[in-house]
């Protein structure tokens, strides 16, 4: 088994997990086409570009139910390695009222409806950058 230091180095994905090296166009755009496929709802895409170092994208999507967000989930999960952007790491599979998928350079948050406005990511993540606060 390689280190993921050696696999950066290569360009290749370590041990199969998503590419820290892919292509963060391409990949948001497969994050995107899949969830409009699985028909998830009132999906938001956020640049955290100079908000954060986790990745350059989050998009956040609902699922109508348990079911749907789990199914919405697995849909990506098999797009990403299809496209070849190797196996991406997920949280909250067995619950599914909130995964979150790793996929690198994009972050994939999909919520049941409830849990969504509870948390309300879109707000915290979509203020303003500090430099863009100031007036000048």
């Amino acid at each position: 088994m390689r280190s993921a230091r050696e696999a950066a180095q290569r360009g290749t994905p370590p041990s199969g997990y998503a590419s820290i090296r892919a292509h963060p166009a391409r990949l948001l755009n497969v994050v995107l086409d899949t969830l409009d496929a699985a028909k998830a709802e009132d999906v938001v895409c956020i640049d955290l570009k100079g908000k954060t170092s986790i990745g350059d994208h989050m998009v956040l999507a609902s699922g109508r139910s348990q079911r749907h967000v789990g199914a919405v989930a697995d849909h990506i999960v098999r797009k990403l390695k299809d496209e070849g952007f190797g196996r991406a790491r997920v949280e909250g599979q067995p619950q599914c009222d909130w995964v979150l998928i790793d996929a690198g350079d994009v972050i994939v948050h999909v919520f049941r409806p409830e849990v969504r406005e509870f948390y309300n990511l879109e707000k915290m993540w979509s203020a303003d950058r500090p430099m863009e606060r100031l007036v000048i």
